[in-house]
Formats: C-alpha cells, structure tokens, sequence
C-alpha cells in the first residue's frame, strides 16, 4: 500500500512504476484527492499472465473497506497479452483507491507495470473569443 496525492502523480512524469505481487496477494494505490473534477487514469501492464483489477472510493481513512463504493468491479484482466487503460472522473474529494488483485493465482507471481497521470478539466474562459 503506498499512499499518493494529485501532486505526486503529476511528478511521475512519463515514467512507469513497477508492482511486484506475490501470489496469493495484493497491492493497493490510494490516492487521496482533495479538488473535484479531476480525471485519474492508468495504463498498465502484467507479467507473467492475468492480472485482477478493481477502483474503490473512501470518503476518509476512517471508512470500512467493505464500505468503499466500487467504482470498477474487480475484473480479470488479460493484461499480460494487452495494455489495460482506464481513467475514473473524481466527483467527491477522497481516496479512489486501485487494486491490483492476484490472490486468485496460488503459485504465480507477478509483476505490474503501471503509469498514472492526473487531469485537470480545462475551463474556457472565452478569453480567445475576437
């Protein structure tokens, strides 16, 4: 679990992040967001075969993970053949919280590649208008 704020992510800049998930196990990205319109996504990667992949939001540390609303349903990625990309709009400040999910595999470990980057809306301000 490595927690991560808007800033942060900006700063990753082009490069990619590696996870390494042991079988049997998961990983969590939290990333805590305080301003509303933003878009979160991600482009990432598995080696050797599939990976599990879900997005949760949090109001607070404080609420229940079982409590979370699932944003992205845990679904089984074939992100070992193909690039998996995706994005979330952030419509109440939070934690919107990435699971990659490999307790599904009892022998196999694996490793994620992973990019985040964060959006901010454009506002047009009509300030080009003649």
């Amino acid at each position: 679990k490595l927690p991560l704020t808007v800033e942060e992510i900006i700063n990753f800049g082009e490069s990619n992040r590696e996870l390494f998930i042991k079988s049997s196990t998961y990983s969590l990205i939290p990333i805590t967001v305080i301003e509303m319109g933003l878009t979160i996504s991600w482009i990432f990667s598995s080696d050797p075969k599939s990976i599990s992949f879900s997005v949760v939001y949090q109001e607070s540390e404080d609420t229940p993970l079982d409590q979370c609303k699932v944003l992205i349903p845990m679904t089984r990625c074939n992100s070992h053949k193909e690039t998996i990309r995706g994005q979330v709009k952030v419509r109440n400040p939070g934690i919107y919280t990435l699971i990659f999910d490999n307790t599904f595999s009892r022998f196999i470990s694996k490793r994620v590649f992973y990019h985040l980057a964060v959006e901010r809306p454009v506002i047009y301000d009509g300030s080009d208008f003649p």
